[in-house]
């Protein structure tokens, strides 16, 4: 069904293109913001021209939370406000946590970034029934912890995209970037197949305990559902929240805003790792050419020259590039109703973290972006081409 949202958020009519219209004369959206009231006030008028039901806001610096808030509501049927402890769904960000606990791994000398996995499994990778579609291709034996953590892997974001959801390979690993979420699935099987690793429980102590993230796991928790983010998808359309069962390095994490502000202050500062690693993280391994990130395999042969001029590259489990006073990185995650993102510069040591229940969040992520963060140069034309680019044509690829 579609939502009536309450008056508050009531100040246009959707429009799939509203990212275009102008900030309010209020504020200079090309000025810093303080954080505090101001920028809840700028958050929130985006938030009503927008129609963005609910969202929230964290912003790292030097090492502490400088800004902590959450807008709109949770539940807008029911009149719920969305508050820093309300559950959202954390998607895609779930690889950038899930790497980043990889990463210790290989600071711990358990697992080696460019060893194949072919020398991990007891078996051939065709002989699990998961990967029974690779039989007789011999691509799967390239494949390194390295290839699946940089969306080089050759195969689709995800099997169900596939015909009969058999995987196959597109390109040879290691050749071209396609991000694929599958990737992940198999980086998790590996360490749970070859180290006989339960990834919940290491996701608990290596991230969300170290980290004091109290309301986050790898699983749906019962005694979540008091205080739960419903979604909200483009055209206003309710989507109860998913209580996943299956624990997926690809993206099923559910959070807070104040555990995701905690996360990402001590994974900036780079807590738990060696410094070497730590840099390894964000380091380009692999070059970003394509006109736009989605839909994956379609367009890992497109070619657009804003993303080299700025360094565009898969790094592990995030995307870099070099923002105006040098790196910069970020990871995002979305579905119907889920508009989520993080952008992180190096130099500056800060990082802006934003969590949408609604997805009309991505409307306006560059505006408060630019607030807090001053131009960053982040390619938003290359992950919401809809929004904030001009998509291809796919028919003619």
């Amino acid at each position: 069904m579609t939502i009536s949202i309450p008056t508050l958020l009531l100040s246009t009519a959707i429009t799939a293109t509203a990212c275009s219209a102008p900030a309010p004369e209020t504020m200079n959206s090309t000025a810093l913001i303080e954080r505090g009231e101001a920028l809840d006030a700028y958050v929130e008028s985006l938030m009503a021209r927008e129609q963005v039901v609910g969202m929230a806001v964290a912003v790292v610096e030097e090492g502490q939370i400088t800004h902590l808030n959450a807008y709109g509501y949770r539940n807008a049927e029911q009149g719920l406000r969305l508050e820093t402890d309300t559950v959202m769904y954390g998607a895609s960000l779930t690889k950038a946590a899930f790497t980043y606990m990889v990463l210790q791994l290989v600071d711990e000398g358990r697992i080696d970034l460019d060893q194949p996995i072919a020398e991990l499994l007891d078996r051939p990778l065709p002989d699990y029934e998961r990967w029974a579609s690779l039989e007789g291709d011999e691509d799967w034996r390239s494949l390194t912890p390295r290839i699946l953590l940089s969306h080089t892997t050759g195969l689709a974001n995800l099997r169900f995209l596939e015909p009969d959801w058999d995987l196959q390979f597109h390109f040879e690993p290691g050749t071209s970037y396609a991000y694929s979420g599958e990737g992940f699935w198999l980086m998790q099987f590996v360490l749970e197949e070859a180290l006989g690793l339960d990834i919940k429980a290491e996701m608990q102590a290596r991230i969300f305990d170290r980290f004091g993230m109290t309301r986050t796991d790898m699983q749906w928790r019962e005694d979540w559902r008091d205080n739960l983010a419903d979604g909200y998808a483009m055209d206003g359309s309710y989507e109860p929240h998913d209580e996943r069962s299956t624990v997926s390095a690809s993206g099923s994490m559910d959070t807070t805003i104040a555990d995701q502000a905690q996360m990402w202050r001590a994974m900036l500062a780079g807590e738990g790792l060696s410094e070497a690693v730590r840099a390894e993280w964000v380091s380009g391994q692999f070059d970003i050419q394509t006109a736009q990130k989605f839909p994956t395999i379609q367009v890992h042969e497109t070619r657009d020259p804003r993303g080299p001029e700025i360094g565009l590259s898969a790094g592990l489990g995030v995307e870099t590039w070099q923002g105006m006073n040098g790196p910069a990185f970020a990871k995002g995650g979305h579905n119907d109703w889920t508009g989520n993102i993080v952008i992180c510069q190096e130099v500056e040591e800060r990082c802006l973290i934003m969590l949408g229940n609604s997805v009309r969040a991505e409307i306006i992520f560059p505006e408060i972006a630019e607030a807090v963060l001053g131009e960053t140069r982040y390619p938003w034309w290359w992950t919401y081409p809809r929004l904030h680019g001009e998509p291809i044509d796919l028919s003619e690829l």
